[in-house]
């Protein structure tokens, strides 16, 4: 531990001030109501983070999916700053500004081929949101006004617009706000580990799962289906990557029935999987990508999609718009520290580092597989989840109570005061998920490692 970063009287005053005005995003308050303390972070150096009182925390989930090139980068703050005082914001609703165009022709050479055109949001969400707007919007421009259906996949989670809300297959999570928008459908989502067949030929899985798309692309009607929205490793759940062939498939059926193939990539992209788009790791090229997070790494809010020529093309010539937009969106700030940020990215050959360090992250973590609890260890690159059991041969998994009393009762808490911040997930079947800084290395694979094994070892002691 080093010294606190604030006094006991500033730390006193935060909590208090928390308590009373400050409604955090997905959280329950009934804790922090009663008394309980807040976490409070303060600062961040490389893959670590501080709490108020100096307490030190490796940073196993890169805030948010997002800080990949680490905390406290004073390059990435300069940029921001400078930027702040050339031109601290200016809309790009019919005008534009230079990083706004820098950032847009650097994305598209960044890109699989044939996307080449940079529509700018404010962050994950909003990019899903823009993307499934404009699939209708084209369609409708294109001779083709019926197809305004989407397909997702079950457990997948898209963001928390209405629109990406209704993407998002976690029915737990839907309710509190239904009724939605109209128009998505669900298909099953990857997790050979939960497969009622093909368990054993994850090639044959693939082909079932990419299947179930055309089934439901047929069902629904082909001229009414506008488009498929998958991530190249699913996140909710627990980090399902695609079994052998399935993107090549699904990319076949979508352009079988004229289908737009949506990669959204908010969390898959900037190398979180050792590419600089997940679309680029398993060799697909999709109509659209959306992204966020990790475009800044975090520090500064910026989401968008990167669509074709194809898409753009009705729009080129005539009086026709695509009315949508936000305020915030390429904000010149926020653009500049994208920029600068894949200037580290080159510098520092972030994505080559994933590359030459994935086998053994995934090594360390399945030293884990030794332990009666762990049932699955899973994902790809810098993002895996360890899906937790009660009996390994069985694979019974965990019941409601049994989650609440595990997860949020134990879980949560140990890990963090052991030192790991990472995240301890019910809404599939229970998991721990994992996505460190870009930065990280075996000594920091080592320690989420040895922190995991001591706290999961305590609670299998607990059930």
């Amino acid at each position: 531990m080093t010294e606190p970063d604030v006094t006991s009287q500033q730390h006193d005053t935060m909590q208090r001030a928390a308590r009373d005005h400050l409604w955090m995003h997905f959280a329950r308050h009934a804790g922090s109501q009663g008394g309980a303390e807040i976490p409070m972070i303060v600062r961040g150096d490389g893959p670590y983070v501080y709490d108020s009182a100096g307490r030190r925390y490796l940073d196993g989930l890169s805030g948010l999916f997002t800080v990949q090139a680490g905390h406290g980068r004073e390059e990435l703050a300069q940029a921001a700053a400078k930027q702040a005082a050339e031109l601290a914001y200016f809309p790009i609703w019919s005008y534009a500004h230079p990083k706004a165009v820098e950032l847009a022709e650097r994305l598209a050479g960044l890109a699989p081929g044939g996307l080449n055109r940079v529509f700018f949001t404010t962050g994950g969400g909003d990019a899903v949101e823009s993307a499934w707007k404009l699939a209708k919007q084209y369609f409708k421009m294109t001779g083709k006004p019926a197809k305004h259906k989407v397909i997702s996949r079950a457990v997948a989670y898209h963001g928390t617009p209405h629109g990406a809300l209704s993407l998002t297959g976690l029915p737990d999570l839907k309710a509190p706000f239904e009724p939605l928008v109209p128009s998505a459908f669900r298909v099953p989502n990857t997790n050979i580990y939960r497969a009622a067949e093909h368990r054993d030929d994850p090639e044959a899985f693939g082909r079932w799962a990419a299947d179930r798309v055309e089934e439901a692309i047929e069902f629904e009607g082909p001229d009414t289906v506008a488009a498929v929205f998958l991530e190249p490793v699913q996140n909710a759940g627990g980090c399902f990557p695609p079994p052998p062939g399935y993107f090549e498939r699904v990319r076949e059926i979508c352009d079988r029935h004229d289908v737009l193939l949506v990669s959204d990539e908010v969390i898959c992209a900037f190398g979180r999987l050792g590419t600089m788009f997940g679309a680029q790791r398993y060799g697909y090229t999709p109509d659209i990508i959306t992204f966020a997070k990790g475009v800044t790494s975090g520090y500064a809010p910026l989401g968008g999609m990167i669509v074709t020529d194809r898409l753009f093309e009705p729009f080129r010539h005539g009086t026709e718009m695509f009315a949508h937009g936000y305020t915030f969106g390429g904000h010149p700030v926020a653009a500049a520290v994208a920029l600068a940020n894949l200037d580290l990215f080159e510098r520092e050959d972030l994505t080559g580092h994933v590359t030459r360090n994935r086998d053994a992250f995934r090594g360390t973590l399945e030293r884990l597989l030794d332990l009666p609890i762990v049932g699955d260890v899973r994902g790809e690159g810098y993002f895996y989840g360890i899906e937790l059991v009660k009996d390994r041969d069985t694979r019974e998994t965990f019941g409601d109570d049994e989650c609440e009393r595990l997860l949020r009762g134990f879980l949560d808490k140990a890990l963090y005061e052991a030192g790991l911040y990472c995240r301890a997930d019910d809404r599939g079947d229970p998991v721990v998920q994992l996505a460190p800084p870009l930065v990280c290395d075996q000594s920091h694979f080592d320690e989420i490692e040895q922190i995991l094994r001591s706290v999961l070892t305590e609670a299998w002691a607990r059930i």
